[in-house]
Formats: structure tokens, C-alpha cells, sequence
């Protein structure tokens, strides 16, 4: 009896993972949902293969509690209904144990519900919406603040520090812009101060003269920005064209160094709001050089800011998985997540910390703007 017991014992966790979707005994299945072929394709790469490189690392060195971590990466092309098709096959198909750094509101919006009602994880969407991380629920987690409290910490910096006085806004129209639309409005009610105009676009729009010419005939001496990197550019250039140098400050889903490369000297003085930093070679930072040095070689090509945010993101998963222990499940997964602390890492990114009652890691952002074609920070974070 007492062989049998031990026995039994010793199958149990074996006996929970294998009723857990997504983890065999030699096997995690991890999902992630990108843009790999539309608008936000110069971002899904990067978070891709960031993701692969952290998990790649991890099972070089015998994965996690013996198990080896499989990406299975799907193409939503920005678009919400191709978006729910891939969820539908991550979670019917591929049975994926969590979907991780998932790319853009809208698709994030749309796909989440299907995670989370197959008890599927949802952690750490590349997108900065505060439906990511509320209401609270047990298998969702945000490591990034959401764009509206981007720009309810960082907008009144840069308003009292210039006495801005007539403040616009430019958003696209739907749930990603709306959202630093609410964060635009709460910064000025804070200051007592009215908006000077806003303007809104379609998502994938390219000309942007309309809007431009409302926010110029406005007065409006300062501009936020709800874009993303192409309409980011193009907005800066249409209002450069037309000899209107205001200055504009964009959130994190524009801050990017491509912003710089295809903008030129229209984009100079774009102040953003980097949630992890460019990564932009660094003689003081031998592991950053390293790691840099790591990607190109891997995938033929620079790492950018959305390559940091990813890595950090999949080094989030592995650090919670490894503290859930050799029974891993979507309940000792989250449980483990709720009490984890990272500290700040060689990529620039703010403490992480998570609790039962708060599933954001963090609600640090800083300040950065473009000089000279590229970018440098300006402030810490401000917590």
C-alpha cells in the first residue's frame, strides 16, 4: 500500500498536466496573435521573434521544469475578424496553454473573450487598453499601463513645464484612440483646461490634411497624438508641409525608431511615452550589446523598442512558470504571477510587480523625444 501511495503520488502532477490544456509532460504551447502582414507588421515581427528568442534561450538550457516551450505565432493582419479566426485556432486547434503579447486594441478586444472563456491565459497584450487588465479576472495580466495613463502622466509634464495653453488632440477612431482620448481629457480636467480641438481618422488612413487644418485653425499649440508609427508620420509631415511646427507628443504605440527613419526632419521634437526604451548600442551596457548583437545574428535584422517589450514580456511567462513548479496549470500559473516582482532590466524596462487584487505590473512611464534622429529619454519613470 505504501508503494502504491508513493506511486500515486508521484504521477499526480503528471496526472494535473495532462488535464491542463496546452502542457504535457515534455511541452508548453504558447500562442501570440501579430500583425506579420498588414499596418503593425513592422511591429508583429519584432514581438514574434522576441518572443521565440527568450523561449529559444530557455529550452537551450532544458526549458521549464523539463518542458520545452512551443510558440505557435498567428497573423491577424491588424484586422479584428482575421484576429478571431487565429484565436479560434489557438485555442480549438493548437489548444494553447496562454496567449501571450497578443498585438493591437482592436484584435485584442475582439480575441480576448475567447481565451479566457476555454480558462485560457491572456497575458500581456502588446496593447495598452485597460480592458487587458479590468475588471480583474483570475487569467488575465498587464505588464504595460494603458494609453490613457501614458498620457495622464506625461502630457501635464510637458503642458506646465512649455505653458501650453491650447491643447488638441488627434486619434484614430476606435477603442485604441478612445482610450488616449479619456487619458487626454483627464490630464486637462486636472489642469482646469479646455480642449482646444479634436480630430479623428480611420483605421489605415493616409492622408491626414483634414485634421491637420482643424487642429491648425484651432490655435491649438500643443497636439496628442492616438496614432500609431505610419499615421504618426504621416500626421507630422502633413502638419510640417503646411509650415505648422507644433509640438506633438505620441503614446507608446508610437514610439518607435522607425518614426525617426521614414519621418525625417519632420518628425524632429516628437516627444513619446517608451515603455521599455529603443535599444540603441550602449558602450556602459555590455549586456544590452550582447543581446543586441544576439537578435541580428538570429533573425538578420536590428532589434527596436517592440523586440525589448516582447522579450520582457516572454521572460514575464517564464519567470511565472517556473515559480508554479512542475504542476503547472492555469490556476498555479496565475497564483504564481500574483506574487512575482521583476526588477528593472539591462533592456531599460520599469519594476514589475503584481498582486491578487492587481493584475497591472506596473503604471511607471517616462518621457522621451526625438533628437537627431533619434531618440532619448528625457525623464525616469514617473510612478
Amino acid at each position: 500500500m505504501k508503494r502504491l501511495a508513493l506511486l500515486l503520488m508521484t504521477l499526480a502532477p503528471l496526472a494535473v498536466a495532462a488535464q491542463t490544456q496546452g502542457v504535457t509532460k515534455d511541452e508548453i504551447v504558447v500562442g501570440t496573435i501579430q500583425d506579420l502582414s498588414g499596418p503593425l507588421a513592422a511591429l508583429g515581427t519584432h514581438f514574434r521573434n522576441s518572443l521565440q528568442m527568450r523561449f529559444d534561450e530557455v529550452n537551450a538550457e532544458g526549458g521549464i521544469h523539463g518542458r520545452k516551450i512551443r510558440l505557435v505565432a498567428e497573423d491577424s493582419g491588424y484586422d479584428p475578424k482575421k484576429g478571431v479566426l487565429a484565436a479560434q485556432k489557438l485555442v480549438q486547434r493548437d489548444k494553447v496553454f496562454a496567449a501571450v503579447s497578443n498585438l493591437g486594441s482592436p484584435v485584442m478586444l475582439a480575441t480576448m473573450p475567447l481565451f479566457l472563456e476555454r480558462k485560457v491565459l491572456h497575458l500581456f497584450p502588446a496593447a495598452a487598453h485597460p480592458s487587458a487588465y479590468e475588471p480583474l479576472h483570475k487569467y488575465k495580466f498587464q505588464n504595460l499601463p494603458s494609453y490613457a495613463i501614458q498620457i495622464e502622466k506625461a502630457a501635464p509634464s510637458l503642458i506646465k513645464q512649455h505653458g501650453y495653453k491650447k491643447v488638441g488632440i488627434l486619434y484614430q477612431d476606435d477603442d485604441f484612440g478612445h482610450d488616449v482620448l479619456a487619458g487626454a481629457e483627464s490630464a486637462l480636467k486636472s489642469l482646469k483646461m479646455p480642449m482646444c480641438g479634436k480630430a479623428t481618422y480611420k483605421r489605415g488612413a493616409t492622408d491626414f490634411s483634414s485634421q491637420v487644418a482643424t487642429l491648425k485653425g484651432g490655435g491649438c499649440d500643443f497636439v496628442i497624438l492616438g496614432t500609431v508609427l505610419r499615421e504618426t508620420v504621416g500626421v507630422m509631415a502633413e502638419a510640417r508641409k503646411t509650415g505648422w511646427d507644433v509640438p506633438m507628443l505620441v503614446q507608446a504605440a508610437g514610439y518607435s525608431a522607425q518614426v525617426p527613419a521614414l519621418g525625417g526632419k519632420a518628425t524632429e521634437g516628437l516627444y513619446g511615452t517608451p515603455l521599455t526604451p529603443h535599444p540603441y548600442p550602449d558602450p556602459s551596457n555590455a549586456k544590452l550589446n550582447a543581446w543586441i548583437a544576439a537578435y541580428k545574428q538570429k533573425f538578420n535584422t536590428d532589434p527596436n523598442a517592440y523586440t525589448a517589450m516582447g522579450y520582457g514580456q516572454a521572460d514575464l511567462f517564464v519567470m511565472a512558470a517556473r515559480k508554479a513548479g512542475p504542476n503547472l496549470t492555469a490556476d498555479s500559473f496565475a497564483e504564481a504571477l500574483e506574487t512575482l516582482v521583476r526588477e528593472p532590466d539591462f533592456l531599460g524596462s520599469p519594476r514589475f510587480k503584481f498582486s491578487k487584487s492587481d493584475h497591472l505590473g506596473s503604471r511607471a512611464t517616462r518621457l522621451a523625444q526625438i533628437r537627431n534622429g533619434r531618440w532619448e529619454n528625457i525623464t525616469d519613470y514617473m510612478e
